[in-house]
């Protein structure tokens, strides 16, 4: 299938790859051997991962110092 980008690097997906693939607003956008590969991003696996943070009682801050610690250590 053949797809045009436009001035404003907009491109339509074919109506035929989005019932494939499944309907998704986000893209993770990505490229491999020189092709440019769309992998749907479901937001509500996002929303299961801070679903399980807050189950461990991690916080914001737990993260943020993890990652100053990390940056630390490098």
């Amino acid at each position: 299938m053949l797809a045009k980008r436009t001035s404003k690097n907009q491109i339509t997906l074919p109506k035929a790859i989005v019932q494939i693939a499944g309907e998704a607003d986000y893209y993770d956008v990505t490229v491999q051997d020189g092709k440019i590969v769309l992998t749907p991003v479901r937001l509500h696996q996002a929303d299961a991962i801070r679903t399980k943070l807050e189950e461990l009682g991690i916080t914001q801050n737990d993260v943020g110092d993890s990652i100053a610690w990390a940056r630390r250590r490098a």
